[in-house]
């Protein structure tokens, strides 16, 4: 390795990028190495490793003397990549360098600052530090840019000005504002489009400069001074990084877009039974049922950890859920990690020895709402094993997914001790590590099945496991649906997709048909739907009044027609780490307005969403955004990008626009994903002379096979438009796997925002028929596609 030795005299590093930030005077340079693209920088009080994953993401370690530090990063899966960095060295100065990244290190006072492609993102203030109680890592940032992460909050998009607790910890019934939630995340985001990952899970804080001084710590008990510093030209770019860095999301079964049945809970078979026949009668297409605490138990208190159907509650369970299957219906059980010591299973795991234990080596036994328990160790094996056995057995009857709950745990004593570490080192994984588990099982005893996992806490990377997350105990309000927005919006750029709420709210009694109407409305364009709530009022629209019900089942079946577009976002979130829902800053980086913008978002590229979250709304501002034209989902009205405009509000949805440009795959109403097929599907392009050239894509698989589209078992359909005055030109091309066989389809195309009747519409070389609605200024084309071929429409004004 070379060696750098500073000699005597130390210089300023003259840089109008650092010479704003106040410097580490205490920190003295003392040598520095480099070898293998590895830097190590020896100061007077520990040493610092430098090492670049790629040209877009670097990671800095600093290890004080007299201390170790673990290899082991329980995010991160990356491996960093062989390639050039250019190192410059002066008396004053380093500089390590890639054609994104630099990272400068001035030499006293003692400095580490990062830029992109010449741009300051952030630089180390006093960088390490240590108090009483904790450890601090302290940068200093700029003025202006606003901050993002942490989690899931509910404080306002732009969380500059909050030290926020990592400590994944239940808020029940939270409203419009939550400092403290389920999944407490050590990522900082900000509005420069860079990422600030900190590489260890042991709880702390994370001020985003509550003492408005320009400064941002990240405030630990203990573990490694490990972060991650990301950055690109993009929202979507950073995320694709981000996601790279700590994992993809597995693409989910197909029937996760369904619709869900679920409520706190269905206490018997025969319950369950007439709720699904009820959804049958009606016609409401229909999933997933989930069973919440009473498939084990009839109380809710003292039965946790029995995790066996109760008899004569449930008389026939592998019948019941071979019965729903076959009506296309997948069955979901819950499970929890605490066993309590009144439960049947209390003697099985304290002989195993699978539960956390005291400094003394017994098992660990507390109070918590449902009783006296004892938690599952899952980071020790015999734990692991023990608990993927009750999965493992239920699979086998037939159950298709698995909802984790109290996964922060919700009760953990700080002194509570698991086999690798103490409580509070472990805290904030212990939902990461709970998906992981059941993720490995399945891969080793279920590997031609796509996991379903519904939990309620994780980490950072938890994507990867296919960890499926929604909000927490949110408050049955107008409050409650407020705050969804922006926790869905955050973690979505926190890599973790699938954030969704528990549609109509879960907490209390109120029993409002346009909260429930408008909260899943909004529903349809979020990731998962799923109404859910205490069974004081019905969560399932099949037992609302007849008005009521009608909406949501106008609601419910908006999301099956949209089943290919849904399904092709979930495909971009696992191939590219793009969230299904994301905020209008993804569309305009540079416009402050929008940095604080949750009440509108992006579903996918292609829509723009405007929730209603307050009672008799009759009209709304909208903000469109720039450079494109805005299509009224329902009306086809056009609105002009760049402003915003007073849109009238109807009761039956909530206002949605579609992108000038734009191709939407739709099909007809299904009652479950079981029927879904391509072999005829609308095709919807957004005709406006402004976009001259676009494209689109729609992804296929089975639906259920994991990993499809590496296995070469996938088809995808790419759709391009080539406008003029007097032309419009769509052409449909497949490309397919080496393993999957396509079939025909019949393309209905719906062109919108044709103003007259065209004079020649032609497939091909050949002429044919069309229906063109001078009312609604649609032009209706039937077209073939055959397996493997390409379809061109010309459309001659």
């Amino acid at each position: 390795m070379r060696k750098y030795i500073l000699k005597s005299l130390f210089f300023l590093l003259a840089s109008a990028s650092t010479s704003l930030i106040a410097q580490n005077e205490e920190r003295i340079f003392q040598e520095f190495g480099f070898q293998s693209n590895v830097s190590e920088i020896t100061t007077n009080d520990g040493q610092y490793k430098i090492e670049f994953y790629n040209e877009n993401i670097v990671e800095t370690s600093f290890i004080p003397n007299g201390e170790t530090t673990s290899e082991i990063s329980h995010a991160v899966v990356l491996k960093p990549s062989k390639l050039r960095v250019h190192l410059d060295e002066t008396e004053a100065t380093i500089s390590l360098s890639t054609n994104g990244i630099t990272v400068s290190i001035q030499k006293q006072p003692f400095q580490i600052s990062y830029s992109y492609k010449g741009k300051f993102l952030i630089a180390e203030n006093k960088g390490f530090q240590k108090n009483d109680s904790l450890e601090v890592l302290n940068f200093k940032i700029d003025s202006k840019e606003a901050l993002y992460g942490g989690g899931a909050r509910a404080l306002g998009m732009n969380r500059r000005g909050n030290r926020l607790e990592l400590y994944n910890k239940a808020h029940y019934g939270y409203e419009t504002h939550s400092e403290l939630m389920n999944f407490t995340m050590p990522i900082v985001l900000s509005s420069k489009q860079y990422m600030l990952h900190f590489d260890n899970p042991a709880i702390g804080f994370l001020d985003l400069d509550s003492g408005h001084n320009n400064s941002l710590n990240y405030e630990t008990i203990g573990g490694r001074k490990t972060y991650q510093v990301i950055a690109d030209d993009s929202w979507g770019e950073l995320l694709n990084d981000y996601t790279n860095l700590t994992g993809k999301q597995p693409l989910p079964p197909r029937w996760v877009f369904g619709n869900f049945a679920s409520r706190f809970g269905y206490h018997s078979e025969k319950e369950a039974r007439a709720t699904v026949q009820k959804f049958e009668d009606d016609e409401i297409p229909l999933d997933a049922i989930i069973f919440d605490l009473y498939w084990f138990g009839k109380g809710m208190k003292g039965t946790m950890g029995n995790l066996e159907f109760v008899k004569d509650s449930f008389p026939t369970p592998k019948k019941m859920i071979a019965d729903f299957k076959k009506k296309g219906i997948k069955t979901i059980l819950i499970t929890e990690p605490f066993v309590l010591n009144t439960s049947s299973k209390w003697k099985e795991v304290v002989e195993k020895d699978i539960l956390g234990k005291t400094k003394e080596g017994s098992p660990y036994v507390y109070d918590f709402y449902f009783g006296t328990t004892g938690l599952i160790d899952i980071f020790k094996t015999e734990g692991k094993e023990w608990f993927w056995d009750i999965y493992k057995k239920y699979n086998n009857y037939g159950v298709s997914g698995w909802w984790g709950d109290l996964g922060e745990p919700e009760v953990h004593p700080s002194d509570l001790q698991h086999a690798t570490g103490t409580a509070d080192e472990l805290h904030n994984i212990y939902g990461h590590n709970w998906a992981k588990l059941i993720s490995e099982g399945y891969k080793k005893d279920f590997p031609k099945q796509r996991p379903f996992i519904l939990m309620r806490a994780g980490y950072s990377g938890s994507q990867r496991f296919g960890l499926i997350p929604w909000s927490g105990d949110v408050n049955r309000s107008w409050g409650g649906l407020q705050s969804q927005m922006e926790i869905s919006l955050q973690m979505g750029m926190q890599g973790i997709g699938y954030m969704h709420s528990d549609l109509g709210g879960f907490a209390g009694d109120l029993d409002d048909p346009e909260l429930y109407t408008r909260w899943l409305q909004y529903g349809v364009f979020q990731p998962v739907f799923r109404p859910h709530a205490q069974e004081d009022v019905a969560s399932e629209p099949v037992f609302k009044d007849a008005k009521t019900k009608a909406l949501a089942k106008k609601a419910i079946e908006l999301r099956y027609k949209l089943l290919p577009y849904n399904y092709t976002l979930a495909f971009e979130n696992n191939q590219e780490g793009t969230p299904l829902i994301r905020a209008l800053l993804f569309e305009e980086p540079e416009n402050e307005m929008l940095f604080s913008e949750s009440k509108n978002y992006l579903w996918g590229n292609e829509f723009l969403i405007h929730p209603i979250v307050n009672p008799g709304v009759v009209s709304e501002k909208v903000y469109f955004p720039k450079n494109t034209i805005w299509f009224d989902f329902y009306t086809d009205k056009k609105y002009l990008g760049g402003n915003s405009q007073d849109v009238i509000v109807s009761k039956k949805y909530i206002p949605t626009f579609v992108r000038a440009g734009a191709f939407i795959p739709m099909i007809n109403v299904i009652q479950s994903t079981e029927a879904y097929s391509l072999s005829e599907f609308d095709l919807h392009f957004y005709y406006d002379i402004s976009i001259l050239k676009s494209e689109g894509q729609l992804y296929n698989d089975d639906g259920s096979t994991p990993k499809a589209f590496e296995k070469g078992k996938y088809e995808l359909l790419s759709f391009t438009s080539s406008v003029t005055e007097k032309k419009i030109v769509c052409e449909v091309a497949t490309e397919t796997g080496a393993e999957f066989i396509s079939e025909e389809k019949e393309i209905n195309y719906k062109i919108h925002g044709v103003l007259s009747k065209p004079k020649k519409v032609k497939v091909g070389m050949r002429k044919v028929p069309y229906n063109w609605d001078s009312k609604t200024n649609i032009l209706s084309v039937k077209t073939l596609l055959k397996a493997n071929k390409k379809n061109k429409l010309l459309i001659l004004l």
